[in-house]
């Protein structure tokens, strides 16, 4: 009797979904955080910015990453950078 596996080309173009928005189902604690924090006024922060040395992240983009790992119990900002690496939620 010959075991019958899922086929695999190692040659295939896409392995993930085309959208970022299929990653995740509707209902995930990430989409919600975002909507949270798409809600906030964040203009006196990103005001604030001066623009110097390298291109910095929107405050939107940096709080809904912060609030995301303290919601998952993701507290050091090294192990919520390494979170953006290993965990597509991130």
């Amino acid at each position: 009797m010959t075991p019958k596996f899922i086929p695999t080309n190692k040659d295939q173009q896409l392995l993930f979904p085309p959208s970022i928005q299929d990653w995740l189902p509707e209902e995930h604690l990430a989409r919600f955080v975002v909507d949270i924090v798409s809600q906030l006024n964040l203009q006196p922060l990103a005001e604030t910015y001066e623009g110097k040395g390298f291109k910095a992240y929107h405050p939107e983009i940096l709080l809904s990453l912060l609030f995301y790992g303290y919601a998952t119990g993701v507290f050091p900002s090294s192990k919520i950078e390494q979170a953006t690496y290993d965990c597509v939620a991130f």
